[in-house]
């Protein structure tokens, strides 16, 4: 027997109700002592210290259609499959470089 999967956007989900959002309010009010972490342990700093941010993290691609110099796409083609993830790493190097000189966006 198949299981069929159900999936919903934030969008489609039904209001808050007046006893949901009384619930959260205790639930928020109520100290980090009382959680019951047996199934969940804290992580101490060990534990964080050979963490990695954003392993998992797939930013959403949006498929365009661009015009680039005939030696620039040879050159990124010549390291090989994978050229337009290369060309992304790229331009989001300089997004992150202008970002922190506070150059744009």
């Amino acid at each position: 027997m198949s299981e069929k999967m159900v999936s919903m956007k934030l969008k489609d989900l039904p209001p808050l109700t007046q006893a949901d959002h009384e619930l959260l309010a205790a639930l928020a009010a109520r100290p980090d002592s009382e959680i019951d972490l047996s199934d969940i342990p804290e992580l101490s700093e060990e534990d964080w210290k050979n963490a990695v941010r954003g392993n998992h993290y797939r930013p959403v691609k949006t498929q365009i259609t661009a015009s680039l110099d005939k030696d620039v796409l040879a050159w990124l083609k010549s390291e090989g499959r994978g050229y337009q993830t290369r060309m992304n790493a790229i331009l989001r190097r300089e997004m992150l470089q202008a970002r922190a000189s506070g150059n744009r966006g």
